[in-house]
């Protein structure tokens, strides 16, 4: 009986021995784990710094044609980042495709992939078990926050995300985890209005800065972070923990 990907699907795995990556996360967690294997990446797969791979194009719309041509074992994608239809097309010309969930929590995003990396290779690595240690503990909440991800529209994050959980377990609520959607997108008058303790400020995939904050939230604090330690979850995690906690620590009025 073969394995099931996060959706249900079944997908041979057996030591793939040349994979494709369409997620940023999951692309540093494979070249963490099993390097020799990676033989594909999007331009958007920025870490680590030294990957040298072929480039299939964005995520949300790669070069299919690029993925076909290097014939790999498995090639990983995401439920919400790539579209169902280049999914199809993989998997009509043959190339097997794991698809990941996306994660509402640091539990379900490491547990996802831990279960990959033990049915594909027999491997528990290292970082996700210091990352597991690491985020196991939530802090009492001390703050509300509003999280913008992107401006012309406004887009914020909502219910059931990553970057949600992560804020939680750091004592940070978000205004917005109760939305209906995953990420809103209110008027800049609706965002004030929430009057949040801090306003969290990613580096991607918008790249705010400290313009933004005082400009389009005045007389509320804000703290510029590392997008990467905010909704990336592989390796990253490890480091993410401290580094935020640095950042929210010195939120600017």
């Amino acid at each position: 009986m073969l394995p099931a990907d996060d959706l249900g699907e079944p997908v041979p795995l057996d030591q793939p021995r040349t994979v494709v990556s369409l997620v940023p996360s999951i692309t540093e967690a494979v070249a963490r784990t099993v390097p020799a294997a990676l033989v594909g990446a999007t331009d958007y797969c920025t870490h680590p710094e030294n990957l040298d791979v072929r480039r299939v194009g964005g995520s949300k719309y790669p070069d299919v044609d690029k993925v076909i041509d290097l014939q790999p074992d498995l090639v990983i994608a995401n439920s919400e980042e790539n579209r169902p239809e280049d999914v199809e097309r993989l998997r009509a010309n043959g190339i097997n495709v794991w698809v990941t969930e996306a994660p509402k929590t640091v539990p379900m995003a490491l547990d996802s992939l831990k279960r990959l990396f033990a049915l594909a290779w027999d491997i528990t690595p290292d970082w996700l078990t210091e990352a597991e240690t690491l985020w196991r503990d939530t802090k009492p909440r001390k703050l509300t926050a509003l999280i913008p991800v992107w401006r012309r529209p406004w887009v914020v994050v909502g219910r059931d995300t990553f970057a949600t959980d992560v804020l939680r377990r750091l004592g940070i609520e978000n205004v917005y985890a109760t939305h209906e959607e995953r990420y809103p997108r209110p008027t800049l008058e609706q965002l004030n209005d929430k009057r949040p303790d801090l306003v969290v400020l990613p580096d991607e995939p918008y790249v705010f800065t400290h313009e933004d904050g005082p400009e389009s939230f005045p007389g509320l604090p804000y703290a510029l972070v590392n997008g990467r330690h905010l909704t990336w979850y592989g390796p990253s995690l490890v480091e993410a923990r401290a580094s935020l906690e640095k950042a929210l620590d010195y939120g600017q009025g």
